[in-house]
């Protein structure tokens, strides 16, 4: 668990950090990412977009393009 998340826990408050890469939206689970996936487990991409105010399509885009990405770093490193 992450220190930051680990004292928001301790003191009982959501994460005061909105700059922070990890925020989400969700008092319930701190505002924090690691909180949210500790206690959702896996979400579909519709559940993740619901979540974020974005539509399915934009966050298979975004997925897509991550996938991409990966895969040329992978191919980089493998020459």
């Amino acid at each position: 668990m992450r220190k930051c998340l680990k004292t928001c826990k301790s003191l009982n408050v959501t994460c005061p950090i909105k700059e922070c890469r990890y925020w989400v939206d969700s008092r319930k689970e701190n505002d924090c990412m690691f909180e949210s996936i500790n206690i959702n487990g896996a979400m579909t991409l519709r559940e993740v977009g619901d979540r974020l105010g974005v539509s399915f399509v934009r966050i298979k885009q975004i997925e897509s393009a991550t996938l991409k990405k990966i895969s040329r770093l992978i191919e980089k490193e493998s020459i």
